[in-house]
């Protein structure tokens, strides 16, 4: 599992442990750490050209250190410095040692334009806010030029905490990360900043708290939570999942949820709606009722709202049940918030960006600018479980305890009845026994993973997703 942490507890631990450490030690693992990354990046050392954007900070240090270490190895090595006066002095006389050169007033640019490595040592962790306009020039120099762009611990200008981005910022091929994740690495829109992240472990860890503010789950973790039926398993030991899904104007959602259900573990899916005659048709298997929820039989968990239209009485039933309950789509704007708070078995609610919006009464940007913040806000207004939706998925308990985030998707997963297939895999889930974090955590993953590989780089439907789930399944187990 990959962890993150804010900065107030990366700084916390980074104290604890500078004060069993010679002076300077933990900048000097982290600048191995950066000289290396960057070095492999390169290729070739010997002869490159490489720029570095400093700041005042200890970032700027972490920078300067590691273009010493580069120009020793025979690379050409500037330094373009932001605030002369506060220049981390011991980096600066490092890089002057190894042959490396500060750049000439007015040339910044240029000499960025020439570069095959620009090294963003702007601002640290503690930043907040957009770039400043001087900063902002250099961002967008390196971003014209050919140069790849390496960020140290993060991209200049994004919020380390929660992944936002209020103005320019530098847009990074590889950023380098020191002793644990920031949450702005894993969350959009920051993590699109990021590029690829590397973590250099300069001993933080044991400094850490057990419990960090955001957490990935990874294939051991989802392989972990899934259900496998032992020797006496029957349907009902499995766990059965109740659909109250469709109408007749969406009967597509029905069998999309259906087909969702059908692959995430349960015993057996049950099926109330309008929408009984096509699910019937497309999945014999499935258990279809026209009684409405009440008289549908025994279930674990119940999935209501995809496609559902303005069916308010559905969504009203599904809730007073006592069971755990997965509202999408419809059911999202049909839903009672009251009712929702007051349930006592888990709810699991999944909307996008859009749903959110309407749900908190703001618009999609804001939203979409601020996903950490947005999906703690709903799940601590219904007092639910809350999976937003997006290029990263994110799962928040109304407890407060640490967010998950998911990022195996494919931006082809963009598709109409996509969500569909999901609430019916993390409504089977629910109903296999797992907890509504771990439920949503893992049906992400594999959904993700499934459109993955159900796309493989080309357009993909959501009834292509549903088949791919056994495969993105035994891929996590095996």
């Amino acid at each position: 599992m990959r962890t993150a942490y804010c900065v107030e507890t990366v700084r916390s631990a980074e104290r604890e442990l500078m004060a069993r450490l010679r002076d300077g030690a933990l900048m000097q693992r982290a600048a191995a750490g950066l000289g290396a990354a960057c070095a492999e990046l390169l290729g070739r050392v010997y002869g490159s050209r490489v720029v570095l954007l400093v700041g005042s900070g200890d970032n700027g240090g972490d920078c300067l250190y590691a273009g010493a270490r580069l120009a020793r190895r025979g690379a050409g090595v500037t330094a373009v410095l932001l605030a002369p006066d506060r220049t981390h002095a011991g980096g600066l006389a490092a890089l002057r040692r190894a042959g490396g050169g500060v750049a000439r007033p007015g040339t910044a640019e240029a000499v960025i334009e020439r570069a095959d490595l620009v090294v963003d040592g702007i601002v640290g962790i503690g930043g907040k806010g957009g770039l400043r306009p001087d900063a902002a020039a250099l961002a967008e120099a390196a971003e014209r030029a050919r140069a790849a762009v390496v960020a140290v611990d993060l991209p200049s200008g994004v919020d380390a905490d929660t992944g936002e981005v209020h103005g320019a910022a530098v847009r990074a091929d590889l950023t380098v990360t020191f002793g644990t994740h920031k949450p702005g690495l894993l969350i959009d829109p920051a993590r699109e900043y990021a590029g690829s992240v590397r973590l250099v472990d300069i001993g933080l860890g044991p400094e850490l708290p057990a419990e960090a503010e955001l957490e990935a789950l990874q294939h051991a973790d989802v392989a972990a939570l899934l259900p496998v039926p032992g020797s006496e398993s029957d349907k009902y030991r499995r766990g059965v999942v109740g659909i109250a899904a469709g109408s007749a104007r969406y009967p597509g959602a029905a069998v999309l949820a259906v087909s969702g259900a059908l692959r995430g573990g349960a015993g057996a899916v049950r099926y109330v709606g309008p929408a009984g005659d096509a699910v019937i048709s497309r999945f014999p298997e499935t258990l279809v009722s026209d009684k409405g929820p009440r008289k549908a039989g025994r279930v674990q968990a119940w999935v209501v709202g995809p496609g559902a239209g303005d069916d308010a009485a559905t969504v009203a039933e599904v809730l007073a049940e006592d069971v755990p309950v997965l509202i999408d789509a419809d059911g999202l704007r049909l839903a009672d918030r009251d009712t929702v708070r007051a349930r006592t078995a888990p709810t699991l609610m999944t909307p996008h960006a859009g749903e959110a919006a309407a749900l908190l009464g703001v618009a999609r940007e804001e939203v979409e600018g601020a996903r950490l913040a947005s999906v703690r806000e709903l799940a601590g207004r219904y007092a639910a479980t809350v999976l937003l939706k997006g290029s990263t998925t994110l799962v928040a308990d109304s407890a407060g305890g640490p967010v998950r985030v998911n990022a195996t998707g494919t931006s082809w997963l963009a598709t109409a009845g996509s969500g569909d297939v999901l609430s019916g895999l993390a409504g089977s889930l629910l109903a296999a026994g797992l907890s509504a974090v771990d439920a949503g955590s893992a049906a992400a993953y594999l959904h993700g993973l499934a459109g993955r590989f159900a796309a493989d780089g080309a357009p993909v439907g959501a009834h292509d997703v549903a088949e791919a789930i056994p495969r993105a399944w035994r891929d996590v187990r095996d």
